[in-house]
């Protein structure tokens, strides 16, 4: 099985957790469309999704999924989306596709986060995927200092703009053995929006697609 294949069968697997009448909060990237093709055929089901970017958003709506604001709807049951990185404490890096501030909006106001993955994506220690930090323009040269204090290379995402019409810094080199100090001390730096990792609150179910089938992680 090749990893679109698990990357597929985890999002299907995802399916599982869906309720009558939920309004599903829905992530970004190619783990992601995957499950939003699949909500396609229990749309009957939904009351609506909630989109972390604006292609999700778009996804959904060229599906017949009504896509709703998060203002409107409160708190949402669940919310699933993929990760570039996850450990088995279900700490996370995301935020790939540049979508992590709307990420993290909906995973917050979410009260479960599935989070759906090849098994490619499980590590030991986050950080060899560059960790995205969305950052306002005129703090790019600040937030880059900053960054090498804490031990790693910032790098931008050359002619990348956020939906929220911000730059992104991707910080390579990180070993992350604490993930919920880094993430607390990256957003701490004046001009930072938010960074990829996904930590403080982590997912509460990892579904993971491999050659073998599917399994499941849940936070302790």
């Amino acid at each position: 099985m090749d990893r679109d294949a698990m990357k597929k069968a985890a999002a299907e697997a995802a399916l599982d957790y869906i309720e009558y009448g939920d309004i599903v909060g829905v992530g970004t990237g190619s783990t992601a469309d995957h499950f939003i093709d699949a909500l396609a055929g229990i749309k009957a089901k939904l009351d609506g999704a909630v989109a972390s970017s604006e292609a999700s958003a778009q996804r959904l709506q060229q599906l017949g999924i009504p896509v709703l604001d998060l203002n409107t709807t409160g708190d949402l049951r669940i919310y699933v989306d993929g990760t570039d990185e996850a450990t088995r404490h279900l700490h996370l890096i995301k935020g790939g596709g540049g979508a992590l501030t709307r990420e993290k909006i909906v995973a917050e106001a979410s009260e479960k986060f599935v989070c759906i993955a090849d098994d490619s994506k499980l590590v030991d220690v986050l950080g060899s995927f560059p960790l995205p930090v969305e950052v306002i323009p005129m703090a790019q040269s600040l937030v880059g200092r900053n960054i090498v204090k804490l031990g790693g290379v910032p790098v931008l995402r050359d002619g990348f703009i956020t939906d929220n019409g911000n730059i992104i810094i991707d910080i390579q080199g990180l070993n992350i053995v604490d993930p919920v100090a880094m993430e607390a001390e990256l957003n701490k730096i004046p001009g930072v929006v938010t960074n990829g990792l996904f930590a403080r609150k982590p997912a509460d179910l990892l579904i993971l697609g491999g050659g073998e089938g599917i399994s499941t992680l849940s936070r302790k």
